[in-house]
This record gives structure tokens, C-alpha cells and sequence, in this order.
């Protein structure tokens, strides 16, 4: 029997058990219990569209898998877990769940956003949220409302263990896997790349908590090392040089430290024997059985009829790794996801189910090096690797009837920090390779991994030319426009366009060194330093048991990562191209060169940041133009006066529109957001910072 949680307007209420079993046969991997902490009414009952008022609950969900059921064969060491009375493995999530209160008004449409890291994204990149934390009090925390004007019920769930414990952060309680009664061992790995020298690292990632203890502190077998580069070979640290350390406010050892110090510039990578791993590829399990019991369990909390997952970045990349494992069928052998929003994920995957997976640990052209996560294959058809023959797809595993309609969209970072022209090209990168009928890629043209804002003290000069540190495209307003396509198209079957990205055939994806980006005095172009993605044998039981044997792995031959061609102005020329790129004031690159004013560090010069592109801002006037040399159009030249350039911003919103990539609600924000730019740039005096 299911209890409604009793609710008093902006107040907590009592914890609730809902005990959820839908019928009489043995629970099978399926939501035990929902417990409700707080449920509350949206900014007092405030109204959204023809959704009205909608309601929070926050709390946690308990499920239970079954290791029998062949829907959860692919789960490494699922097996090994400790089982409750009925022979199950169970996992605490937590949740957040907002939904129109009557539910009369509710679309039956689900958006489950698998929390990254714990934290939310769905309301600042899809609502135009002022921060990622909702807060029922604070209409800027839900920004302009459209996921409730749309009707949608939203889910975020948590399925990280190693999330921070503090804050409003959501994570999943999973249990350890033992052999019997005895620990399981086996090798863990940790890397840092220094900017500023250290006495202390912790084992976590990005020197934070929450990573594998060691198996005893003096082992001779752990090994410490050090090299210059990505690529660089690793100089051996002696051991006694080195010691794991329990810091004060850890439970168990957690951190290391150098003898003489880590020094700035350096990475360091330790490869140490730990114990006692957790069953990582639950959360998998629990993202799959969240909107199964939101679907098909009558007396559900928060019921749907269709379900989209949504992840940005590093859920991204838990999507298509969900994918790959072919978990879009729950254990009774239903369709979980009917759609799939994957946002700036690239080729990647992840470590999300394997022995001793780090989930948080990813790989980018600065930090955390050769982590299972930009691995073969890549499409999602099947496709060959040329150099071994081996052969795979991203949806070879899943049942035909059960592939989701997908979206599969990136910004330009993502070509150059995240080799996402594998997911559309040959392995080989000789040519473009039929999509999935249920599949449709979207480059975002012009944009940086996140978004981010025009910061005047992030200014600097190349040359007489102001420069900033940081990508202000913001492709939120096109993804908006694209969520609204994918809820369309799962809920009443209406098409979306047409996917839209760079091809090798029509010379809009190049290999980096093709790349046309004009002479801007003083500055150099990212040249050929994308992220590489490379073919890695951690060991024989990897494939097979999810078992990693060879740490760090062994590197074969890396595949060709190809960039989005650019035009006279160094502004991508495929994909959607927004506003900013339709009626340019500036280049806006999706790579930044490290080495440069904005990173003081040491760390090697000439290798693209992480996550972060530059703005440098069109002269002004033709004589500024020729003053300093640059190539490019000045801003008088191309429309003479702001009303032109408004005009030409209108013109360019509207066939957004008409393309299907930009929301009629939108086109005032468009406008306002031009004039802006447009008074901040021509009231820059140059020089004056």
C-alpha cells in the first residue's frame, strides 16, 4: 500500500515510508520503498502554464536487484554483494521529484536528470536558472519555468557513492562486494596534475575525498611516479620517499605525502592495492529502475507514461555507457527510457561499472589521464576498428525494440577536449558513417563545455587586441528549443529536424592541422593538441569481468580526433549555428592554450585547458582594424550602426525558429541579451583595463 505524504506549504513534514510492492510476485529489482523527507509547494503555488502549481518531494529510494535476472548480468560483481532475506541486493538513492500538484494537469512525460556529481543541471541549462540548486523559495532558482510549462514531472536522482556527504548533494548507498568472508583486493589508481606545489594530495579525484583505502600503508608493491607530460614517461619515486597518512578528518588513510613535496608542473600517478570495492554499476541499475517504477508501478509517487533521461557531461557519459550495457530493459523485461537527452558527453563513457571504478574520475587534455572513458566503439551502429578487427556499437547490446529516440548533442569543446567526431565518423576518421534511425546529433556550434559570462577582469592582450578568458556562446537557449523537440517527439511522435553537424564530406570536419583559423596578430592557434582518444588494454579480465589488471593501462595507437572547420572569422561553420556566430561581434573559440596570462602555473604551455574556449572581440572600427593588423572584419564594417546589427540579430532568431532551434519565447531574449553584448563591447575603451 502506498501513503500520500501529508503537505503544509513550505514546511517540512514527516518522514514517510511508502512500501511499493505492485503485486504478488516476488519483488524482482524493483523500487522496495520511497521515504519522503520534505514535501513543499513551488514558490508558494505560484502557476506555470496550463501545469499550475507544482510540488516538490525530496527524499531517498530504497531498491532491491535480484543477481539471478538477466537484466542485470552486465552489473560487475553484483553477485558478490551482501543479499538481504529474499536473496536481494539493495541500494538507497536519493531523490528530488517535482510534478504539477493536481494530477489532473500533468503531461505523463518524466525528465529524469541523473545527477552529476550530486549536483542539478536540468533548471540552469534547461530553465535559464540562476543556479543549479533549486530552492523552493527563490523564483530565479527555477528561472523562466519552461520544464513546468511544459507539464513535465522531473526527477533528479542520485547513483554516485563517492559524492561529497555535505550540502544537498545526491548519491546512492551501495554496498561493497566480498569474496565470502574475505576482502576483495586489487589495484586502484590516482593521478594529479599540479599547478601549484602541494605538501598533501588526497587519493580522490581532484584532490577531494571519497577514493579507495589502501590495503597497508607501507607496501612495498605501491608505486609512486612522476612525469612532465600526458604522454611522458614515468620516473619511479622512491618508497620511502613517500607514505599514505590519515588526515584528521578522515576515518581511514586517504592522502599522501611527498618527502620533498609535489612540485607544480608535474604529474604524479600512484598505483597502490586496495580493498573492499564497491558495487559501482548499481547506480546504473538504479537510474534504469527509477523511471520503470515511475512507469508501470500503479501507486508510484511521481507516475509517468513516457520517460526521458537527461545527462550533461559526466552523466553525459553515464547515458551512453547505460546504453552500451544495454540496460534500457528493466528485469521484467519492459522498456525503461523511450528518450535520451546526452548533453556534451563526446565519444566518452566511463568508470561506471567496473571493480574499483572511480566514477568522478573522466579524462580531459589536462588532468586525469587514460580512465576507461573515451574507449571503442564509439556510434552507435556497429563499426570496425581498422587496426584489430574488433567490432561493436553503442546499441549492440540493447534489445532492437528498446532503443530510446536519442539526442546526442555537443558543443565545439567537445571535438577538442572529448574526441566526440568518433561518434560520426569511421574509426579511422576517413569518413562519415550512417546514424541510428532513433538517433540524432546536434553540434552546438561556437560553444565551450559549460556555459559561462563575460568576466572584464579575465581581460588580456594579444598583441593591441583584448582577449578573454572563457566562451560566452550560450547554447542554452538551442537546447531548450531541442528538449522541447525530444518531449515531442517521445509523446506524440512528431519529428525533430534533421541532425546537424560537421561531415567529412562536405569539409565542415577537418583533422586539427586543416584547421583554417586566420592570423590574429600575436595569437596562435590550438594547432594539433585536441584530446586523443586511445586504445587501452587494461588487462584480460576487463572485458570479461569488469576486472582491471593492468594499471595504469598499456597504450596502443590513439584514434584521430577531427575538429569543426571554421570561417574567416575563426567561428565554426557547421552544426547549429546560433545568433553569436549568425551575427558575429567576435571569434569564440571552444580551446584555450595553457601557458598563457590567465594561467600563471607552470604546468605546460600549449596544452588546451580544460572545459574553457576564449573571446576575442572584432575591431571596432576599420581604423583600429588596421592599426593592429587583424585579419578580421571590424564591427563597423559589417553593420555600421547598432541598428543594423540588432536588425540582422532579429534576422538570424527567426530563422532559428523556423529551423526548429530556437523557441518563439526566446526571440526577446535573444534581443536583449544583442544589446547588451553589443553597448558593453562599444563602450570598452581599449586600453582602460
Amino acid at each position: 500500500m502506498t501513503h500520500r505524504v501529508p503537505r503544509k506549504n513550505l514546511l517540512p513534514v514527516a518522514i514517510v515510508t511508502a512500501l511499493l510492492l505492485a503485486d504478488s510476485q516476488p519483488v524482482q529489482g524493483n523500487v522496495v520503498s520511497v521515504i519522503v523527507d520534505r514535501a513543499v509547494d513551488i514558490l508558494g503555488g505560484r502557476a506555470f502554464g496550463q501545469a499550475g502549481a507544482y510540488e516538490m518531494l525530496v527524499g531517498r529510494i530504497l531498491f532491491a536487484f535480484d543477481p539471478a535476472n538477466p537484466q542485470n548480468r552486465a552489473i560487475v560483481d553484483l553477485e558478490l554483494a551482501p543479499r538481504n532475506a529474499d536473496g536481494l541486493v539493495e541500494a538507497w538513492a536519493d531523490f528530488r521529484a517535482f510534478q504539477p500538484k493536481d494530477p489532473a494537469r500533468r503531461r505523463g512525460v518524466g525528465l529524469v536528470e541523473v545527477s552529476n556529481r550530486g549536483r542539478l543541471a536540468a533548471f540552469q541549462y534547461l530553465n535559464l536558472a540562476d543556479t543549479r540548486e533549486p530552492d523552493p523559495w527563490a523564483p530565479e532558482h527555477f528561472g523562466d519555468g519552461l520544464l513546468m510549462d511544459l507539464g513535465l514531472t522531473i526527477v533528479i536522482i542520485g547513483w554516485q557513492y563517492d559524492v561529497p556527504e555535505e550540502g544537498h548533494a545526491l548519491g546512492l548507498r551501495a554496498p561493497f562486494a566480498r569474496d565470502g568472508a574475505e576482502a576483495i583486493q586489487g589495484l586502484a589508481r590516482a593521478d594529479w596534475t599540479m599547478d601549484r606545489s602541494e605538501d598533501v594530495l588526497l587519493l580522490g579525484h581532484m584532490n577531494r575525498p571519497g577514493a579507495y583505502s589502501p590495503v597497508a600503508p607501507g607496501r612495498a608493491g605501491d608505486v609512486l611516479t612522476v612525469r612532465e607530460s600526458r604522454e611522458g614517461s614515468r620516473q619511479v619515486l622512491p618508497r620511502q620517499s613517500w607514505e599514505f597518512i590519515r588526515l584528521p578528518s578522515q576515518e581511514k588513510l586517504g592522502a599522501i605525502r611527498l618527502e620533498a613535496g609535489f612540485q607544480a608542473g608535474k604529474i604524479y600517478e600512484l598505483v597502490y592495492e586496495a580493498q573492499d570495492p564497491y558495487v559501482v554499476g548499481l547506480g546504473l541499475a538504479a537510474v534504469r529502475d527509477v523511471i520503470s517504477y515511475a512507469k508501470y508501478d500503479p501507486e508510484a509517487l511521481f507516475p509517468v507514461e513516457h520517460g526521458i533521461a537527461f545527462g550533461f557531461s559526466q552523466t553525459g557519459r553515464f547515458l551512453r555507457h547505460f546504453l552500451y550495457q544495454g540496460l534500457n530493459t528493466d528485469e521484467r523485461g519492459r522498456k525503461a527510457y523511450d528518450g535520451m537527452l546526452i548533453q556534451v558527453a563526446g565519444a566518452g563513457r566511463g568508470s561506471f561499472n567496473h571493480r574499483f571504478a572511480q566514477p568522478s574520475r573522466d579524462g580531459h587534455p589536462y588532468s586525469a589521464f587514460f580512465y576507461p572513458s573515451d574507449v571503442f566503439p564509439f556510434t552507435s551502429l556497429d563499426q570496425e576498428d581498422p587496426l584489430d578487427g574488433s567490432r561493436g556499437g553503442l546499441l549492440s547490446q540493447q534489445r532492437d525494440d528498446h532503443v530510446p529516440l536519442i539526442f546526442q548533442t555537443n558543443a565545439d569543446y567537445e571535438y577538442w577536449g572529448r574526441a566526440a567526431s568518433l561518434i560520426h565518423t569511421s574509426a579511422d576518421g576517413a569518413r562519415d558513417v550512417p546514424l541510428h534511425p532513433n538517433e540524432r546529433i546536434y553540434l552546438l556550434a561556437g560553444g565551450q563545455h559549460m556555459i559561462t559570462w563575460l568576466e572584464p577582469s579575465h581581460e588580456y592582450r594579444i598583441a593591441d587586441t583584448p582577449a578573454y578568458r572563457g566562451n560566452p556562446v550560450d547554447f542554452r537557449l538551442t537546447l531548450r528549443a531541442l528538449t522541447q523537440r525530444l518531449v515531442e517527439w517521445v509523446d506524440r511522435g512528431v519529428d525533430p529536424p534533421p541532425s546537424t553537424y560537421p561531415h567529412v564530406a562536405d569539409g565542415t570536419l577537418v583533422h586539427p592541422p586543416e584547421l583554417a583559423f586566420p592570423r590574429i596578430p600575436g595569437m596562435r592557434g590550438p594547432g594539433d593538441t585536441p584530446h586523443m582518444a586511445y586504445r587501452t588494454d587494461y588487462g584480460p579480465r576487463f572485458e570479461s569481468e569488469g576486472v582491471v589488471t593492468n594499471q595504469p593501462p598499456v597504450l596502443g595507437p590513439s584514434f584521430p580526433s577531427l575538429v569543426p572547420q571554421v570561417d574567416e572569422l575563426g567561428n565554426t561553420r557547421g552544426g547549429i549555428r546560433p545568433y553569436e556566430l549568425r551575427a558575429p561581434l567576435a571569434t569564440y573559440t571552444p580551446w584555450l592554450l595553457r601557458g598563457g596570462p590567465w594561467n600563471q602555473g607552470p604546468g605546460r604551455p600549449q596544452v588546451l585547458d580544460n572545459y574553457i574556449g576564449s573571446y576575442i572581440p572584432l575591431p571596432r572600427a576599420e581604423a583600429e582594424r588596421r592599426a593592429t593588423g587583424d585579419p578580421r572584419p571590424s564591427l563597423e564594417a559589417l553593420y555600421g550602426s547598432a541598428a543594423e546589427f540588432l536588425a540582422r540579430v532579429r534576422e538570424a532568431a527567426e530563422d532559428l525558429v523556423d529551423e526548429g532551434f530556437l523557441l518563439r519565447r526566446d526571440v526577446d531574449v535573444v534581443e536583449a541579451r544583442a544589446t547588451t553584448h553589443w553597448n558593453w563591447l562599444m563602450g570598452v575603451e581599449l586600453g582602460s583595463r
